[in-house]
């Protein structure tokens, strides 16, 4: 399926590994220039060689901390008129709500609910200005379903998904969607050394961990990045115009709920 994209303009955070990378890759499989970003510039010079290489497509890189008003800032010089807009950030710590501090609270707000709302509101205008917009944050499979040790993001990631929610109804007729996509347990950097912690803890195995946490999805294996990042490239194509204010989870069926 062509998905109607080649020559658009997209800026992806958090592009040098894991889901951003992904979704920097199938949005330029399909034709999109890109400007991609991470605080590493070593990791994304990499990937940008490499997306590169696999297409053909134009990446710029930026090397910034886009949950800074200066790193928002050099994003923004680069790409200030972005097509599509994939917002992603590292979720904070895990922990018990009481060791929380005002600052620990803050710090979350600011990388999973503020950042992404700073970064819509530089580029939804001129979206809606042109008549194309797709703007998609990767969120957290915790929205849907809170994870208790994950307090953190539970709340700073759900206030953006409130936010959302709100603002999308007013930009659709203009040929602009904001959605969400909720990832569970996909085979990252993250999740293997979430699952190495894991493992030093029980005093398995690595392989025996790793084994009962994916058997807890009814997949029973870890998500592809790829996957999650294909997903994201149709909700950013032209054939997408009427999904908007959606929050769309990749979990391979873990989630209990009928709803």
């Amino acid at each position: 399926m062509d998905l109607g994209i080649k020559g658009k303009t997209a800026l992806v955070c958090a592009a040098s590994k894991g889901l951003g990378r992904a979704c920097a890759l199938a949005l330029a499989e399909d034709g999109a220039s890109l400007t991609i970003v991470a605080r590493g510039a070593q990791a994304l010079e990499a990937t940008a060689d490499e997306i590169r290489e696999a297409t053909g497509v134009h990446v710029r890189t930026v090397a910034a901390d886009v949950t800074t008003v200066q790193g928002r800032a050099l994003v923004l010089e680069a790409c200030p008129a972005p097509d599509i807009l994939v917002t992603n950030a590292a979720g904070p710590k895990p922990g018990d709500f009481r060791q929380w501090t005002c600052d620990d609270w803050m710090v979350a707000l600011n990388a999973n609910m503020l950042t992404p709302i700073e970064l819509i509101k530089a580029t939804v205008d001129g979206m809606m200005d042109r008549g194309f917009g797709r703007i998609v944050n990767i969120t957290s499979s915790s929205v849907k379903a809170p994870i208790d040790i994950l307090g953190l993001s539970n709340g700073a990631r759900s206030g953006l998904t409130g936010f959302v929610a709100g603002l999308a109804r007013r930009t659709a007729h203009r040929n602009v969607t904001i959605n969400n996509l909720l990832p569970g347990s996909f085979a990252t950097d993250r999740l293997r050394a979430t699952v190495e912690a894991a493992a030093a803890g029980s005093g398995r195995s690595f392989e025996a961990e790793q084994t009962e946490w994916q058997g807890r999805s009814p997949a029973a294996r870890f998500g592809d990045p790829m996957e999650f990042g294909r997903a994201c490239a149709f909700l950013c194509s032209a054939h997408a115009g009427y999904i908007n204010a959606q929050n769309l989870l990749l979990d391979g069926g873990a989630y209990p709920g009928t709803f």
